[in-house]
């Protein structure tokens, strides 16, 4: 055999192994989001929110991403850290998670603790390392420095913790808690557009306002209806 064949058969075998590689690498990542889905599933359940907060959230957070912009790949990885964002919540007594009215500030302590235990449960995952799980350290943080557990500022922010914020507000403000009824998109639009360059980045705020309602309000339906 020459040189130049067993130099073609050597190429035709490692592009067969690295589409060996590339199944195998894909098959563990549908794994792992399938690990992911129960995680978000189990904490749903946790604390109530039957109706999908996480998966809300989730939605919400990839229809943001896309409007500004953002590659599939970016997409891919701000959903998992959008999806997991309050997994920490898993770590916070019950007494404290279904409390039906305001939280003491002791009790509202002890609730922000769950951005740092969030953190330190999915760090542990290298697939939701580092993008994924600096969301779920940081989806609390405000735009303008005041907000927890590290008092990050503007862009020190991570984009896909900016983006959850919004998200994650979105869907509180539109969905039925314990100790408040829901109010509508636009109620959550307009106390959004008054928290953008406070609470949220500004660019995040803008692309919302320039969304229909009616993106939102389907996704809402199709997570919450029940099956």
């Amino acid at each position: 055999m020459s040189e130049v064949d067993d130099l073609s058969r050597r190429i035709k075998e490692l592009e067969a192994e690295n589409r060996r590689l590339h199944a195998r690498a894909s098959d563990l990542e549908r794994s792992y989001d399938s690990t992911l889905q129960s995680l978000g599933d189990a904490l749903d359940l946790k604390d109530g929110s039957s109706g999908g907060h996480s998966k809300r959230v989730c939605a919400y957070s990839m229809a943001l991403a896309r409007a500004m912009g953002l590659t599939p790949d970016q997409i891919a990885v701000l959903a998992r850290g959008a999806f997991l964002h309050d997994i920490g919540k898993m770590a916070i007594p019950d007494h404290i998670l279904l409390k039906p009215s305001g939280l003491t500030p002791d009790e509202f302590d002890v609730m922000r603790e769950h951005c740092l235990k969030g953190y330190l449960i999915v760090q542990k995952i290298p697939f939701l390392v580092p993008e994924p799980a600096e969301i779920v350290y940081s989806h609390h943080e405000r735009y303008d420095g005041t907000g927890y557990p590290r008092r990050l500022q503007g862009k020190q922010i991570p984009l896909g913790a900016r983006v959850v914020a919004v998200s994650n507000t979105l869907d509180s403000i539109t969905t039925n808690l314990p100790y408040r009824a829901a109010r509508s998109f636009q109620t959550a639009r307009e106390e959004i557009q008054a928290g953008s360059g406070g609470q949220f980045d500004p660019d995040v705020v803008a692309t919302l306002q320039q969304m229909p309602n009616d993106i939102f309000q389907e996704l809402h339906r199709a997570i919450s209806s029940p099956k």
